[in-house]
């Protein structure tokens, strides 16, 4: 295998730089848009049912697809790949703009998610081949994480202005051109001379076998409570099956799409878990908050994105403030600090009641925002620091994984939780409140068409779910704290020892 040579001028770089923030603002909109504009699309498309598919199955386009888009980069060059990728997403985001039915709204995330999932891992791997210097490349992952905020703080604003004023399928199509523009920017200045190739077969029955693992695993969480237990187990059944062949397979195969030495570092391994525990609970937090305020408190669309406001202006502080604190604590304290801030704001909304004043959910979105962009910075440097040299790009690609199939299976979790509560609510109201009556809850457009004496017990039933949603992502949080004083600890050891062999090469 040749590396890349990077032969861009400095023009060049920035452009490049440019075009693959884009891309990143282009996944955070989408990430952001969609959470505000789903009470509409549940209402119009009636799908309150598979809310949680609309959420899941975008997210599992995205982690089956990561690992395979940076495999594909080093057979044909991750310019190309990267271009393919952009190309997935601004066809599925057409098509979700599309959508007449809910069936096709999924089929559609699904393409889009597919996209995603190259658009958001490539462009770190380019950013390494661009910038070999580690201190530029962290000032450049400063600029990713402020494109984010910035597409996380316009995308609440912009959807719930649409959904209120036009309409839900609007704000797919605001992804189109910006994904165009990437793709062009990226094909014009994107120029090096010789690009990544490996010569070793491509593992197509590794790639294949993990993806029908995770879609039959997925797939079985989704039944839980909607079918009956025989086809629930059979689903994981056929996914354990398919996942420990490919496993097996790739023990074998000279170029595997996650190599097994990966899981035999276990610093790498407790920031994996880190990953997988906090960015499950966050994701609880980004669905289901406007919910929280357009269904219990009545807000409009844009008022329920606004929650989210804070949360993004929080991420870029406390994502930009990991470099000063590192020169004050260790990774792992860092790491500490973003998870008790988490920890706080699934606390707010745990022991908060149906009346909670808005003014709280943006408190908690605060918190949430500032522990999660420490986490994320500190634990992606971490990634690179702990993998193996050879290991960076692949335990990289493998971080977004792991954080992308964390938050497809809890958005699938909390989406059973939900409608287990929304249906006990229903049965024990005496068929006085339905299902369809649920949907025109979380949309202040329709909520005028409901009976206003059954609004309060109907709110009641949908803060049960989001409750008890939120109480599992406190446990999610606890457990990632008490991970992290565990890392703590052997963090502590190695120091020692390291100090330790210095005094005596010193004494020596």
């Amino acid at each position: 295998m040749r590396k890349e040579e990077n032969t861009l001028s400095k023009r060049d770089i920035v452009i490049v730089t440019f075009a693959l923030l884009l891309s990143n603002a282009m996944s955070g909109i989408d990430n952001t848009i969609i959470n505000t504009a789903l009470p509409a699309i549940i209402s119009d498309l009636h799908g309150i049912e598979f809310m949680g598919w609309i959420v899941a199955v975008f997210l599992l386009g995205t982690a089956v697809s990561t690992p395979l888009w940076s495999k594909l980069g080093e057979h044909i060059g991750n310019k190309r790949s990267y271009q393919l990728a952009a190309m997935f997403f601004v066809i599925g985001s057409l098509l979700e703009g599309m959508s007449s039915n809910i069936v096709f709204l999924i089929i559609s995330r699904t393409i889009a998610g597919i996209g995603n999932g190259g658009v958001v891992s490539l462009p770190y791997i380019i950013y390494a081949r661009m910038y070999a210097n580690p201190r530029k490349r962290m000032q450049v992952l400063g600029f990713v994480s402020a494109s984010y905020s910035m597409a996380t703080i316009i995308g609440p604003i912009v959807g719930g202005y649409i959904v209120d004023t036009f309409s839900w399928h609007w704000v797919f199509y605001l992804n189109v051109p910006i994904g165009l523009v990437s793709a062009i920017l990226v094909q014009i200045y994107y120029r090096v001379e010789k690009e990544t190739r490996k010569t070793s077969a491509v593992d197509y029955l590794g790639a294949t076998l993990m993806t029908l693992g995770l879609i039959s695993l997925l797939s079985a969480i989704e039944m839980i409570g909607n079918t009956k237990l025989i086809f629930i187990a059979a689903g994981f059944v056929v996914s354990a099956i398919l996942l420990g062949l490919m496993f097996r397979h790739e023990e074998r195969v000279e170029d595997p799409i996650i190599p097994s030495r990966l899981f035999r570092n276990r610093p790498l391994m407790i920031d994996f878990a880190l990953f997988t525990l906090i960015w499950g609970a966050f994701i609880g937090f980004l669905i289901y908050s406007p919910m929280w305020a357009q269904g219990l408190l009545g807000t409009s669309a844009l008022i329920g994105g606004a929650t989210q406001i804070p949360s993004s202006i929080t991420d870029f502080i406390g994502s930009g403030s990991v470099a000063p604190l590192r020169k004050y604590f260790t990774p792992q304290k860092v790491v500490a600090l973003g998870i008790i801030t988490l920890t706080i704001s699934f606390v707010l909304l745990v022991v908060m009641g149906v009346k909670t004043p808005y003014w709280v959910l943006l408190l908690a979105a605060a918190f949430e925002g500032f522990g999660n962009g420490a986490c994320f910075n500190e634990l992606q440097v971490k990634v690179q620091q702990d993998a193996e040299m050879k290991d960076v790009p692949i335990a990289t690609s493998f971080s977004f994984l792991i954080r992308m199939l964390s938050q497809t299976f809890t958005a699938s979790i909390f989406g059973i939780i939900m409608n287990h509560a929304l249906k006990n609510g229903v049965i024990q109201s005496g068929g006085r409140i339905t299902m369809q009556m649920m949907n025109k809850l979380s949309d202040a457009s329709n909520i005028g068409s409901l009976p206003k004496r059954l609004i309060p017990q109907m709110r009641i039933i949908l803060h049960n779910g989001l409750h008890n949603i939120m109480i599992l992502a406190l446990i999610l949080m606890l457990v990632a704290l008490g991970i992290n004083i565990w890392a703590q600890q052997l963090e502590k050891q190695k120091m020692l020892r390291s100090q330790h062999a210095s005094e005596i090469k010193g004494t020596n």
